[in-house]
């Protein structure tokens, strides 16, 4: 176990032991496990965990017909076919007056949150002109019908729609580029990727808690990322470590990335 967990960060140890328990229970049961919602990184871990060889394997899925951000995912036994239900999750769409009030991601998540919700009992949320669409764990749905009245003081209704009916499309557009970096420290990374942004610069950001890595403030700027980290700058974008691609010639890390630049 500990030849495991020193291939990750301290604070993922929680979360691959819950993993491993997740797989126990698949080989002892011989029944499909569904996961919470797992952020990109998270899903990345269960992957290598699980691999894709063995007698227990593993699925995503987060709802929508294109890439989801959150996925819940399903381990089961290798014999087993796994199917959509299983993922048990549920879409719920809410109708707002959008002449008087324009609602945004913030808005939504924060409602849901001021539910009791734990963020790991609901997906990626999607906001259009006059509605809104966000996928939920099957268990909480009902409670969220009957207790999601308001959002941002807009009154609203909520209803379940089926998967097959129109989905919203993910609105945020991710350019994919390579980069070199001389070390995966969370300050040179963020420098490397945005030209605009000096090592002193990104330092600031970091240390004045305005960067998150996989939606937790980090404020240490030697903080060394992974792949499939996801990393926020508030009022600059979002920046996501799809892979690291081995070392140039002169021993930089050559990244690919994905960059998604605020509007």
């Amino acid at each position: 176990m500990d030849h495991l967990l020193q291939h990750f960060r301290p604070d993922e140890h929680e979360f691959i032991e819950q993993v491993l328990e997740w797989k126990r229970q698949v080989e002892d049961f011989y029944a499909p496990k569904t996961t919470p919602f797992l952020d990109p990184r998270q899903r990345t871990i269960v992957q290598s965990l699980i691999g894709i060889n063995g007698e227990t394997q593993v699925a995503f899925h987060g709802g929508f017909s294109d890439y989801s951000e959150r996925q819940r995912a399903l381990i089961y036994p290798s014999y087993v076919e796994p199917v959509a239900d299983e993922f048990q999750f549920a879409m719920l769409s809410v109708r707002y007056p959008s002449k008087f009030v324009q609602l945004k991601h913030p808005d939504v998540l924060g409602a849901l949150l001021s539910l009791g919700l734990e963020r790991a009992k609901f997906g990626d949320i999607r906001v259009g002109t006059d509605i809104v669409q966000f996928v939920v764990a099957r268990e909480v749905a009902d409670y969220v019908r009957a207790n999601l009245t308001s959002i941002a003081k807009s009154k609203v209704t909520v209803q379940e729609v089926d998967f097959s009916t129109t989905l919203l499309p993910a609105t945020e557009e991710w350019q994919e580029s390579v980069i070199t970096a001389s070390s995966l420290r969370l300050d040179t990374v963020i420098a490397s990727s945005y030209p605009a942004i000096s090592r002193q610069k990104a330092a600031l950001y970091i240390e004045s808690g305005k960067v998150k890595v996989n939606y937790a403030v980090r404020e240490q700027t030697s903080f060394e990322l992974h792949e499939a980290d996801l990393i926020s700058i508030r009022g600059v974008g979002r920046l996501f470590i799809e892979s690291i691609e081995g070392r140039t010639k002169k021993e930089k890390l050559r990244l690919k990335i994905g960059k998604m630049e605020r509007k």
